[in-house]
């Protein structure tokens, strides 16, 4: 730093040695007033306000340089003298005082920046849990429930273990250790999903520039529980008839036991069932409409219900009225349920899980009940000498008993809603299958009366003729 006026001429004392008593003594005049005490220091006593400050003065080129040690008293005479001696010391060993504190200050500020560099990142880094947020915002808003199942899937399973890193610091080990422990609870098809909605995750991050590669690429996905196999489940006939004896004694309530034989009848999937509205069935015309935002493929479809299946949606009906009967016996204005499967409270649908978890809780043989679910006494009262079955395997039933009876599998294939795969065949063949659906969902359903009529001797019906 250079003093702010050219460098004044020496007055006062000659070149020597300073005293307190000749610094407490000095006083400037009209110009500022510089005493030297030798060894490059220098007191400079400013005019008008008389303040005292100690500097270090050296010759480089044909320049003087100064540097601001201190003001006096606060910087004694000998610890400026210190200090000069300091600063004379380095020059002797070819190190410029000034050039030394520039780099010392340089340093410092390249510190400084790094540091606030570091913490700004770190402010400003996207963790899992901020990832998931904005994945849910753009990708799983637009599912049928808005992302409300993946959410509560990761807030128990997900987020607890790898919310809070970093996702940039996620490795595949992080990953599997999230799978390793639904693996360790049992829950293999959970795992299998669980790690499939993390990839998804992961890679609408790479596609977004967060991270630059996916840390389940490195993972294969039959690593995770084993390899997928494919279900086949199919009741045979006389396990129907054996379900026509056993769903009556398993404690379901009538909305289930209806459940059950609708899926089988219809070949409809759980979920669009438990969605289905009292709008959506007419018995006029014996028709149930899977609206668009209740069918899995987001296509509405319209099934033809055949006397058997009439019948299950006449009986739900009757056991909504009833219910409906009781609760305006307490509240006047209580009306009629919208929804075939309401919710406890009745403002909505129930949970699409609730069939496939009193079905499974009562096909539970040697295994302690689930808490807070079925009882104990009726873990074996749906267990079919087949195995283990759901409402996807009615579903897969009813489409196999259809082609059995001589239904043409591309007709069964539309009755299952499913999506043509051959995209020519998609686009270009446009016929409906209306009649030929109508009549494949009949003989389903005459075939049903016969197996759950109690009937030894059943005869199989034949596509297109009443049997």
């Amino acid at each position: 730093m250079v003093p702010s006026r050219c460098h004044p001429i020496l007055v006062g004392l000659d070149v020597g040695k300073l005293t307190d008593t000749s610094i407490k003594n000095a006083k400037a005049g009209e110009r500022d007033l510089q005493l030297s005490d030798g060894a490059g220091l220098v007191l400079r006593i400013g005019r008008g306000t008389g303040g005292k400050s100690f500097w270090y003065r050296y010759k480089r080129g044909n320049s003087s340089k100064w540097i601001r040690l201190g003001n006096y008293p606060a910087l004694s005479l000998k610890e400026a003298r210190v200090h000069a001696q300091t600063l004379d010391l380095k020059r002797k060993q070819g190190i410029d005082p000034i050039d030394e504190r520039e780099a010392v200050a340089a340093k410092k500020e390249a510190e400084s920046k790094a540091t606030l560099a570091e913490a700004a990142k770190e402010a400003a880094r996207l963790t899992v849990n901020d990832l998931f947020k904005r994945w849910a915002a753009v990708d799983l808003a637009r599912r049928k429930d808005g992302g409300a199942e993946v959410k509560r899937m990761f807030e128990k399973d997900v987020l607890p273990t790898l919310g809070s890193m970093a996702v940039e610091e996620v490795r595949k080990g992080h990953v599997t250790g999230v799978t390793d422990a639904l693996l360790a609870r049992g829950v293999t098809r959970m795992a299998k999903l669980i790690f499939s909605l993390i990839r998804q995750m992961f890679r609408f991050a790479v596609d977004r520039d967060i991270i630059e590669f996916e840390p389940t690429a490195a993972i294969r996905k039959a690593k995770i529980g084993g390899k997928d196999t494919e279900r086949d489940r199919v009741l045979t006939d006389e396990e129907i008839k054996a379900l026509t004896r056993q769903l009556p004694k398993a404690g379901l309530s009538e909305f289930a036991e209806a459940a059950v034989w609708l899926a089988l009848s219809t070949c409809c999937r759980i979920g669009e069932l438990m969605a289905a509205r009292w709008e959506h069935v007419d018995f006029e015309h014996r028709t149930w409409r899977v609206p668009p935002e209740n069918s899995k493929n987001g296509k509405a479809h319209t099934i033809a219900l055949s006397d058997f299946a009439l019948a299950q949606f006449q009986s739900l009906l009757d056991a909504t009225d009833e219910a409906a009967a009781k609760a305006r016996e307490k509240n006047s204005k209580a009306m009629r349920s919208l929804w075939v499967y309401p919710n406890r409270s009745g403002a909505g649908s129930v949970c699409p899980k609730t069939i496939t978890k009193q079905l499974g809780d009562r096909q539970r043989a040697g295994l302690p009940p689930m808490k807070g679910r079925a009882r104990l006494e009726l873990s074996s009262s749906l267990e079919l000498i087949g195995g283990r079955w759901g409402p996807h395997d009615l579903r897969r039933t009813g489409a196999t008993t259809m082609v059995a009876l001589g239904v043409l599998p591309e007709v069964a294939e539309r009755c299952l809603n499913h999506t043509e795969q051959n995209r020519v065949k998609r686009t270009y063949q446009r016929h409906s299958y209306e009649s030929e659906m109508r009549e494949a969902w009949r003989v389903l359903g005459e075939r049903l009366e016969l197996l759950t009529s109690g009937a030894d001797n059943v005869v199989t019906a034949e596509f297109g003729r009443v049997a």
